[in-house]
């Protein structure tokens, strides 16, 4: 598979009126093949939806390196910069805001086909629409296709989101917490669709959840990734990373995730974090950000220096001094 991103070093503050400014992320290094999903993980409030905003160009970045296909975004200009924008695109987390309550589908997902590829033709309009509805599941068309998003429940609508999204054809499909607003009886039908929707388009994804069963499920086979407090923490194969944990904060999450019984089987056992209480990005620690909550951290290592990237196995890469080599 070709690389379809690159992130090094990735870098986004928030300047702020007479005060220093706020680092959201921080040396973000990552990278995405064509047809590849990569799962990020987090709290709430962790930077992943700042960095899907990044790679969907809805957000600039402060300093490193984005490529996209093997082009800094950064430097892009004009036509190259319009083919990024169609190539990347983001399904938001609720379907209620993202539609136009004054259109019927069919012209939500006609109108991109219209002004990117210049199709105007009805007979084949109809056709390619019809086709996306069916691609994403909203079957028989018919039902579909001439209703206002009023007439749709929250799933219905954010199956519409996709098929206009995908009337862009686009290469990256940003994913955040786009099953969190919808029935949890449904969110395994949407995630299925997706899956089905990468096999036949070889689409690419950057799958934001701070829900570990979920990411679990979506990522099996593919990559994924925990932040802490704008950092990229721990990233390895998703099965790697729930059945072989290394990261303190890793195997906490993990072990604080109750409400799945397949997530606690994979588990190493009870890990509890010191504090419960998040430092702010207004007042982050020295050395490495978790080291106040963590139960295995080394006094005047930990509390100093910011930890390497290690590999502790193959593709499976962790922040954290314990796994330096000279301690080895």
């Amino acid at each position: 598979m070709d690389e379809l991103v690159r992130l090094e070093k990735l870098t986004k503050a928030f300047p702020q009126k007479r005060k220093q400014d706020v680092v959201i992320l921080r040396d973000i290094d990552l990278t995405i093949k064509e047809g590849e999903t990569l799962c990020v993980l987090g709290e709430s409030g962790c930077g992943k939806t700042t960095l899907g905003k990044i790679l969907a160009g809805l957000s600039t970045y402060s300093s490193g390196s984005y490529q996209f296909c093997g082009e800094e975004v950064r430097t892009l200009r004009k036509e190259k910069w319009d083919s990024f924008r169609n190539h990347v695109q983001m399904i938001h987390q609720n379907p209620y805001e993202s539609l136009n309550p004054a259109m019927m589908v069919f012209d939500m997902i006609a109108n991109p086909i219209r002004r990117h590829k210049h199709i105007n033709d009805i007979p084949t309009l109809y056709k390619k629409v019809t086709d996306l509805l069916e691609l994403v599941g909203l079957t028989p068309v018919e039902d579909f296709v001439d209703k206002y998003p009023n007439a749709l429940s929250g799933g219905q609508r954010q199956r519409v989101s996709i098929a206009r999204i995908l009337a862009m054809d686009p290469k990256l499909i940003v994913v955040d917490e786009a099953t969190s607003m919808i029935d949890t009886s449904l969110r395994i039908s949407l995630l299925k669709t997706l899956v089905d929707i990468q096999t036949k388009l070889n689409v690419s994804y950057f799958f934001i959840t701070h829900d570990l069963a979920l990411g679990r499920y979506f990522a099996r086979g593919q990559k994924a990734m925990i932040m802490y407090l704008g950092r990229i923490v721990e990233e390895s194969p998703a099965d790697e990373l729930i059945s072989k944990a290394a990261h303190p904060y890793t195997r906490a999450i993990l072990s604080a995730a109750s409400g799945s019984s397949e997530i606690l089987q994979h588990s190493a056992g009870h890990y509890e974090l010191l504090e419960a209480d998040v430092p702010s990005f207004t007042a982050l620690p020295s050395g490495c950000v978790l080291h106040p909550r963590c139960p295995q951290r080394i006094a005047g290592l930990c509390d100093c220096i910011q930890p390497e990237r290690y590999e502790v196995s193959p593709g499976h890469f962790v922040s954290c001094h314990l796994y330096a080599k000279d301690r080895a």
